[in-house]
């Protein structure tokens, strides 16, 4: 069993950064609404960093099975940094607002049968459908210590790693082998270090997200931290919330382009994780893949995360105060209502999460924030140093919305008359066609025709569904 969880951590350096798819009902004449594959990732870890010229702040969601007692997670720091706690419904929301969705292509079909192509609702709208498918020692000094929710931390400086290693052991982190060696590199570096475990009588259940959040704006991702533990591969989402888009400087990087993006109405999905996989063979398993980079209202996030992360899209989201889907991964309230002194400062739920979004937010120009979402399968073998973001040249916009144009396999539909009754290739969709004489042989009622009317409606309506964007994934682990 392992026994201490190291999440991917930042640590800042001194250079300054500027600043499944829904079987939709079929329609008479065949129009289809293009199906959207939502690109789906599951990873093992995933992070956001809040980035700004007053601050800079990590966001980071633990997992951790095992005793109590066991867990630590040790985090690398410059100077003392301010620690509290988020939830899992912030990674979710973000997750959601910024998902990759892959949009299909009308499909290249023949025009459907002459007296069919009048077919409509009575609003004069066509319904449009797809087919189906403590203390300090020598050479260690605690800087800062609390208890923030259920963790005890401790801020350390340290001039001598075997002091810092003995210190750790000494009061309850225990620290493999392992990470011995890692450990004594950041001390060499300068790094100072957060250390933190869960308090007495708290179970790994009672386990939350931890924001971090140092002065100013430079960051680091120490991949050498993140290595510990991992097998050959790890899955990682990083998300940027600042003013402009970030992009790696000491590690390849590369976009997929709409252009080549194919889909394929047999599977009713696209290339795109092909691709991907391909330009990660590509690097040799160091390549990130900067999905997008969109700008995006603070009042939509902050909304979206008080609704549980309900987000539909196109700027909808779910009202304040709905269900969320998993009330586990909303925010808990911290301290002791009854004013008790082990829990710490009292604050509600409502509290904790607005100083999760007040973080979030701090130093930000405007009303609008740029996320940049980056991904990568990165190989172990890869992870033998931190990982260092910069402004991009390119400050454009990526959008999240990928529009497919070419396309294989296509599926038309097939008529009998006016009937859809299967699909087919275009040809075969035309030769049903041209069996009909190029008419359907339908009569297409007329408005006034109050009882023909709704019998024509009723054989057209398709059923419509509304995708829910912000499906809530669950990580492997």
């Amino acid at each position: 069993m392992r026994r201490i969880t190291l999440a991917l951590a930042m640590a800042m350096t001194g250079g300054a950064l500027l600043a499944g798819h829904e079987r939709n009902a079929r329609a008479c004449g065949g129009c289809f609404h293009p199906p959207t594959e939502n690109v789906s990732d599951i990873t093992d870890e995933r992070m956001m960093l809040a980035v700004s010229p007053q601050q800079s702040t990590l966001y980071d969601q633990i997992r951790y099975s095992g005793s109590p007692t066991s867990f630590a997670w040790v985090l690398p720091i410059h100077g003392t940094v301010d620690v509290g706690l988020s939830a899992d419904v912030m990674f979710d929301s973000i997750d959601a607002v910024t998902a990759t969705q892959i949009q299909a292509p009308t499909p290249a079909c023949p025009a459907p049968p002459d007296d069919c192509r009048n077919s409509a609702s009575a609003d004069g709208s066509t319904f449009n459908a797809a087919p189906g498918a403590g203390g300090g020692s020598d050479g260690v000094n605690v800087t800062k210590a609390e208890n923030v929710g259920p963790y005890e931390t401790v801020q350390l400086h340290a001039t001598d790693s075997s002091a810092l290693n003995q210190w750790l052991s000494d009061n309850g982190f225990v620290i493999p082998p392992d990470v011995t060696p890692i450990i004594d590199a950041y001390v060499t570096e300068g790094f100072d270090f957060l250390a933190m475990k869960l308090l007495p009588n708290e179970g790994v259940q009672s386990m939350r997200p931890v924001r971090v959040t140092f002065p100013g704006a430079s960051v680091s991702l120490p991949l050498r931290m993140a290595a510990i533990g991992t097998g050959a591969t790890v899955g990682i989402t990083i998300w940027t919330v600042s003013d402009g888009r970030y992009e790696p400087q000491n590690f390849p990087f590369f976009h997929i382009e709409d252009k080549d993006l194919i889909w394929d109405f047999k599977t009713q999905s696209s290339n795109y994780t092909t691709l991907r996989a391909q330009n990660e063979a590509l690097y040799n398993g160091k390549g990130w893949e900067i999905e997008s980079s969109i700008d995006v209202n603070q009042a939509t996030i902050q909304s979206v995360v008080e609704s549980g992360g309900v987000y539909y899209g196109g700027g909808g989201f779910g009202g304040g105060g709905a269900p969320v889907a998993n009330a586990d991964d909303d925010y808990l309230p911290v301290g002791d209502a009854d004013g008790g002194a082990d829990g710490g400062a009292y604050e509600s739920s409502d509290q904790v999460r607005a100083d999760d979004l007040a973080a979030l937010f701090a130093g930000m120009s405007g009303p609008n924030v740029r996320i940049t979402r980056m991904r990568s399968d990165i190989s172990h073998a890869a992870m033998t140093t931190d990982f260092v973001l910069q402004a991009s040249g390119d400050q454009s916009e990526l959008s999240n919305i990928r529009t497919v144009t070419q396309q294989i396999n296509t599926q038309c539909p097939i008529y009998d008359h006016c009937e859809v009754v299967g699909y087919g290739t275009p040809d075969e969709s035309a030769a049903s066609i041209d069996g009909n004489g190029g008419s359907g042989g339908c009569v297409t009622a007329a408005r006034g025709d109050t009882d023909g009317g709704l019998t024509a409606l009723l054989g057209v309506l398709g059923l419509v569904f509304m995708r829910k964007v912000g499906s809530r994934r669950k990580r492997r682990r």
